[in-house]
């Protein structure tokens, strides 16, 4: 019941939040046994009436010495879980009087009806209760947070200190020691200014402290704490991070072991940034399923057991268990455990344990069932079409029919990347035997390794009708065709971009017709096509604009667009030229199997969106695009009966984690769980040099375009050097306007630089950095024979 009159209440007395987050999480210190300052709870100090009780209160703690008191705010609702009001309502300092109480008192309760508090919380009137306790007089204070409430890491614990009282920590005036301290306590960020606040020791007790009171809560916890002149440790405060969302590692799947090797490399090509969850459940468990089948075939597992042992899913995204696959380098002949480095991380992984050596028969056997379940794919790549056609995208309104037939199509989707792996496995064995023997006749010349790679790539550019060089043609053909007529023209470009596509969607002419077949052959690619949420081109009107208004401009600015290579001349050996057709073939196959992949994503995707429409309109859902925070299994609740509630609400969460797990980044390698990168502010290019590996021959002098997503890309400039993490089949349209390309990860085979070959654009991958020590504007070197990026200083 609520006081008639205010009241003293000791904080031992309080036992829930009734008198406000701060007195209950003050309480909850003290029950766990962290110090905490001596104070009380004056309950409902918006009551006019007799301050008796709380005035003798006050006498005993001078008596003790234990003044003077700050006198803070602990309204109803303050601290709680989904407020903090932090700073909304006042505190006053250094009260040593009971006069200088009631005025302190006063102060906290006008506040309750300040402009600030009342556009905070919004206009309801909240009961006012205050806490006094006595001040520290502080030689330190600071906050701690159990997560790192910028990046929404659980795993980093971050601590700001400043000397002194933390009010100027609190009110800006102070710049504080910032502090990130990982999972087992070491530093990985201490900034600290001449003299820091905090010695070493102080670090860890205030860790030690914050994760004892996380454990109490939880939850991650947000922290004040002061350090006395004495060097005693005291807790102000604790309240829960209201601004967090959703674990980022919730959904992660098994680590397959603790010593295992996880890779962004390759894979990040295919699978750029991070991912929903049911783009995990159904692409992520597609290219794991084949795979895995690719390593029971060449008997490197005796079969498919389980999802998770080649793909792995961290903070959303997709990661190659490099471990796995050595069971597959080491069971066959002319593989090796360098080999596979190179082939998917471009260099050798020294963390990587070999598997023990099979027998040589066994090892010949496992090198025939792999190649011939390779070489023989092509008719299961001519069934394709048909089994994409034999699925039918869901339709009607019955949410459990619709995930039957879902079911049933990622079951075919699985077979459809097992093709697409099988098809990449043709292709890399041409390529893999046209470099070795081009790598041997370098050496054997004088020259380097990195020559004999150069020399192979140029033999493997050229190879006609590869289905994404096919499908930048047409495009650019639209674009062409739009530039033809001047006024369609100007009316394309000055419109906003999905206006732009619909209206020559819908243009009778030349222009129009294009358009509308390039849709209809090439409407199911686009950036990170094998997202389950992301639109395809056929849905995307303003992507599909924005780079197609930057084709346009470019080619009225005097771009013809003809950015092939000069045919390459023939090789003299027969051998040679042998393995490069081979291996031209093997790309256009490549490629082939991965636009089908796409469609059947693609088909798999307005399933899935028909689903969110169908359990939003039924009240399952808040909205659509919730359905693809659910795991597939949890789909099977969620079209179900039963009460989901709690289902929902994660899955709000998830969303809403989703943009904090595309800002991570990781190294190029793992052992174990992949942690993100902690980004160390002003990280700096040691040198002008940044050494990655040639993909595509040539030099090119230009200015930086660093685009880590399409919408970034959306900025390129007709001559700019593309800077980017990965690029799949969305960013090649930009290719007909930049000028040279560079990657953080990938290879000499991946889709980049094949198309950058096609288009004579030199290209540097494999970087590692590229996108963190180059920024738009500067002006490098990009020299696609020995794979270096020099930066020559920033535009002029």
């Amino acid at each position: 019941m609520t006081p008639v009159t205010p009241t003293a209440i000791e904080l031992d007395d309080v036992t829930d939040d009734c008198f406000g987050g701060k007195a209950a999480g003050l309480a909850e210190l003290r029950r766990i046994g962290l110090p905490v300052p001596d104070g009380f709870v004056i309950a409902d100090a918006t009551v006019e009436g007799d301050l008796e009780a709380v005035t003798k209160r006050f006498a005993l703690m001078e008596a003790a010495g234990a003044t003077p008191v700050a006198v803070r705010s602990s309204a109803v609702g303050e601290d709680g879980d989904d407020q903090s009001f932090a700073g909304q309502y006042d505190t006053v300092l250094n009260v040593d009087s009971v006069e200088g109480l009631a005025a302190a008192v006063r102060a906290c309760v006008d506040s309750l009806h300040s402009r600030r508090a009342e556009s905070y919380r919004g206009a309801d009137d909240v009961t006012m209760h205050v806490v006094v306790q006595q001040m520290v007089d502080p030689r330190a204070a600071g906050v701690v947070f159990t997560a790192d409430p910028t990046s929404g890491r659980r795993d980093l614990m971050v601590i700001d200190a400043v000397a002194g009282l933390g009010e100027s920590l609190v009110d800006g005036t102070a710049s504080p020691d910032h502090i990130v301290l990982d999972e087992q306590g070491t530093p990985v960020i201490h900034e600290t200014t001449a003299t820091p606040a905090l010695a070493t020791a102080e670090v860890a007790e205030i860790r030690s402290g914050a994760l004892r009171a996380a454990q109490h809560w939880g939850r991650p916890m947000d922290l004040e704490w002061a350090i006395d002149q004495s060097g005693a440790l005291w807790w102000l405060q604790a309240r829960p991070i209201t601004t967090l969302p959703g674990d980022l590692t919730e959904m992660d799947s098994a680590v397959a072991g603790t010593d295992h090797v996880y890779t962004r490399c390759n894979i990040g090509e295919m699978m750029p940034g991070a991912f929903c969850p049911l783009t995990a459940a159904v692409s992520g468990y597609a290219i794991d399923y084949a795979m895995q089948q690719i390593q029971v075939v060449a008997r490197a597992q005796e079969g498919y057991d389980r999802p998770w042992l080649q793909v792995g899913y961290f903070s959303g995204h997709m990661f190659l268990n490099m471990t796995e696959g050595t069971a597959l380098s080491s069971g066959i002949v002319g593989n090796s455990l360098e080999q596979f480095s190179m082939s998917i991380c471009g260099r050798v992984i020294d963390e990587l344990v070999p598997k023990p050596p099979q027998p040589l028969l066994r090892k010949i056997g496992n090198t025939i069932r792999l190649s011939t379940h390779a070489l023989t794919v092509g008719p299961s790549i001519r069934r394709v079409d048909e089994q994409i056609a034999a699925f039918a995208v869901p339709v009607g309104d019955d949410p459990r029919e619709m995930m039957r037939q879902l079911e049933d199509g990622v079951r075919q989707y699985c077979d459809i990347t097992l093709t697409h792996v099988r098809s990449s496995s043709r292709a890399a064995v041409a390529a893999n035997i046209l470099e070795s023997v081009l790598i041997r006749k370098a050496i054997t010349a004088g020259r380097t390794e990195d020559d004999g790679r150069a020399e192979a790539s140029r033999l493997m550019a050229g190879a006609a009708d590869v289905e994404s060089a096919v499908m930048v043609g047409e495009l650019e053909s639209v674009v062409r065709a739009v530039a033809a007529d001047s006024e369609l023209a100007e009316t394309f470009l000055s419109a906003a971009p999905d206006d732009a596509v619909r209206g020559l969607q819908e243009y009778p002419g030349p222009a129009g017709i294009a358009l509308r077949q390039f849709l209809t052959r090439h409407g199911h690619r686009g950036y990170r096509e094998l997202c389950m949420r992301d639109p395809s081109w056929a849905d995307d009107p303003a992507g599909l604009g924005a780079m197609m208004q930057i084709m346009l401009r470019s080619l009225l600015d005097g771009g013809d667009g003809e950015a092939m290579p000069d045919a390459a001349p023939a090789p003299t050996s027969s051998t040679i030229r042998l393995l490069a057709r081979l291996a031209q073939a093997g790309a256009r196959g490549r490629e082939q199997t991965k636009s089908q992949m796409a469609r059947m994503a693609y088909a798999l995707k307005r399933g899935y969106h028909h689903l969110g429409e169908v359990l939003a309109s039924s009240g399952r859902m808040p909205d659509a695009d919730l359905v693809f925070f659910f795991d597939r299994s949890e789909l099977d609740r969620v079209v179900g009966f039963g009460d989901i509630t709690d289902l929902v609400d994660r899955a709000v969460q998830r969303r809403e984690a989703l943009a904090f797990q595309e800002s991570l980044e990781f190294d190029d390698v793992s052992v174990g769980r992949p942690t993100p990168r902690v980004i160390v502010p002003q990280r700096a290019m040691t040198g002008d040099e940044l050494v990655g590996r040639p993909a595509s021959r040539g030099t090119v002098e230009g200015v930086v375009r660093v685009a880590k997503s399409m919408v970034d890309a959306r900025e390129v400039r007709r001559g700019e050097i593309l800077v980017a993490p990965v690029t799949d089949v969305g960013w090649t349209p930009y290719f007909t306007v930049i000028s040279a390309l560079v990657t953080d990860i990938g290879s000499s085979v991946s889709h980049g630089a094949v198309v950058a070959r096609e288009y004579g654009l030199p290209c540097v991958v494999n970087t590692l950095m590229a996108t963190q020590v180059l920024h738009t504007g500067d002006r490098v070197r990009v020299d696609g024979d020995r794979g270096v990026v020099t930066r020559l200083g920033p535009v002029g």
